[in-house]
């Protein structure tokens, strides 16, 4: 064993851009005979003030059968309200590290200690394939660095031997046995343990079909390793579409749907002005871009690349919180400032981002009018809108405005009358007792409904014209236990715009 020192002092950490990657001076291997180990350790120390990314080359010579990398760092005291250390940690193969991920062979941020990748095999969040002969780098991303600094210790070993063979990937199929034009259940963000979930994908799939759900979208955070491991989940009453977490230090985005085996990078921050490019990526590949809780609290979560390129937003994430009713006004606003300029509107989602035991999938889930159990279908009708948010399949919204003359439009939709036309609107609610619903306009919140009954069912009314009211969305909230504020929602529509 040799050991290489990587003492890094803050003089040599001046980068340009928020993204900004150092890289260190490279650890070498000999070739050894089949069979043999070879192991190196490599120990330094990052600065407050460290750049995103730092990575470690490591001279990988030929004949190599597996490359394992483990971990360590300190994680000293600190005082209360100032970060400590986090370390997160993938690998980019001899293709390099250029934005984009050509060389890109995993991820698994801080959620392992360890990890290997050989030609048939890899660590859950990390690519199988050859490693061949060149440069390989370890990336840290040093996610939040305690004043006292952060030291690490690295250990690679490379063994020796012929490869395995390398397993071609099988992945989920893009249409699940549907009803036709129907109301189809999902849940677009959920994590297994190929990024920093703990369920397999076997056990998400029992419980998405436990859930009532039609349709799942994969979203491991800044890897695409897991998409093969799906296609056993998928099944006839289960759409399994694929995607990926693009986890930056400026906000989370979804990336819905994407085309199998699709990689998305994250390694930039708002001010590199790349997001674009990005999200093209995603679209390019077939997917939807979807910012995550825009307004979550922790490290690097809240969304600062603006909905420019957004196709729709994930304005409830998880159990309902302040941080989600933020999102929620946000969107609104949103939603009046594109009635006012005349553009195209942004739609709301919502998803479970469930982990681990006791995250409930499909609570929330998105339920969406499409033509077909299809990937393509459930797409086209979250990026029109046609769809609502509930908190479990118990609950079911028929929301619908209509004319004098029997026009009539339904979620997503445009009621095309004049001005001053009288406007029904009808909410039809089940699965939601003692609950109340409110019907807000671009005006603000215009009515607010008597509790429902126990039963959980009930129909609301409310007259309104184009001129007061230029679109309706509804909202379906537990009753409050004390105070003005209103309960936590348990269900929420899209809007129905009003007028030509």
């Amino acid at each position: 064993m040799c050991d290489d020192e990587h003492h890094i002092r803050r003089r040599t950490l001046v980068v340009t851009g928020a993204a900004a990657a150092l890289t260190l001076g490279s650890v070498t291997f000999a070739s050894a005979a089949d069979g043999e180990e070879e192991t190196r350790t490599i120990r330094g120390t990052l600065p407050t003030g460290s750049p995103d990314f730092v990575y470690v080359p490591v001279e990988v010579p030929s004949g190599v059968r597996e490359i394992k990398v483990a971990y360590t760092y300190d994680r000293p005291a600190v005082p209360t309200g100032t970060a400590g250390n986090a370390l997160d940690i993938g690998i980019f193969d001899e293709r390099g590290t250029e934005l984009g991920g050509e060389g890109f062979r995993g991820w698994s941020g801080g959620a392992r200690t360890e990890f290997f990748i050989r030609a048939d095999e890899a660590t859950p969040g990390y690519v199988p394939g050859p490693v061949r002969a060149g440069t390989w780098s370890i990336a840290l991303g040093p996610y939040t660095v305690a004043p006292q600094g952060l030291s690490y210790e690295i250990t690679v070993t490379l063994t020796y031997g012929e490869p395995g063979e390398v397993v071609e990937p099988v992945y989920p199929p893009s249409r699940a046995k549907g009803r036709g034009r129907a109301w189809y259940r999902g849940d677009c963000h959920l994590h297994s343990w190929h990024s920093d979930g703990r369920r397999t994908p076997a056990e998400i799939g029992a419980l998405a079909r436990a859930a009532g759900l039609d349709f799942i979208n994969t979203s491991e955070h800044n890897t695409h390793s897991g998409h093969p491991h799906w296609a056993d989940v998928a099944g006839d009453d289960l759409l399994v579409m694929l995607g990926e977490e693009v986890t930056t230090r400026n906000g989370h985005v979804v990336a819905l749907g994407t085309d199998p085996g699709t990689f998305v990078d994250w390694r930039y921050r708002a001010r590199d002005n790349r997001f674009g490019r990005f999200a093209r990526r995603i679209r390019r590949a077939g997917g939807l871009v979807v910012p995550a809780h825009p307004h979550a609290t922790c490290v690097g979560c809240g969304w600062r690349f603006g909905f420019g390129e957004a196709d729709a937003v994930e304005v409830w994430n998880g159990p309902y919180t302040p941080d989600d009713e933020v999102a929620l006004a946000d969107w609104d606003s949103v939603l009046v400032a594109s009635t006012r300029e005349g553009r195209a509107w942004l739609p709301a989602m919502g998803s479970s981002d469930a982990h681990r035991d006791p995250d409930v999938v499909g609570s929330p889930q998105t339920v969406v009018l499409a033509d077909d159990l299809t990937r393509e279908a459930i797409q086209e009708g979250i990026r029109a809108g046609r769809s609502y948010i509930a908190e479990s399949s118990r609950i079911s919204l028929d929301f619908t405005a209509a004319g004098g003359k029997g026009e009539h439009a339904g979620i997503g939709g445009r009621l095309r009358v004049a001005a001053d036309t009288p406007v029904t609107v009808r909410l039809a609610v089940t699965g939601a007792p003692r609950c109340t619903v409110r019907f807000v306009t671009d005006q603000g919140v215009l009515f607010t409904s008597a509790a429902l009954p126990v039963t959980g069912s009930g129909v609301v009314e409310w007259r309104t014209t184009p001129a007061y009211a230029a679109y309706v969305r509804a909202e379906v909230r537990h009753e409050t236990a004390a105070g003005p504020l209103p309960g936590a929602l348990a269900a929420l529509t899209n809007p129905i715009f009003l007028g030509r």
